[in-house]
């Protein structure tokens, strides 16, 4: 589970350069990027609250 929060931390981390990046510049490209890391934020997040669950049963 600890991995799992260090993965989210850094996968954040990525989308919040990005997307500050689009906001900013204007840079489509980092859009781009921001949505697809995204996805793989919710991913991790339903990973997160399914391990939650199990650990606290």
């Amino acid at each position: 589970m600890k991995n799992l929060v260090e993965k989210l931390k850094e996968t954040f981390e990525s989308f919040a350069k990005d997307a500050a990046n689009q906001m900013e510049s204007g840079n489509k490209a980092a859009g781009q990027r921001a949505r697809k890391v995204s996805l793989e934020i919710e991913k991790a997040l339903k990973e997160f609250r399914k391990k939650s669950i199990e650990v606290s049963k």
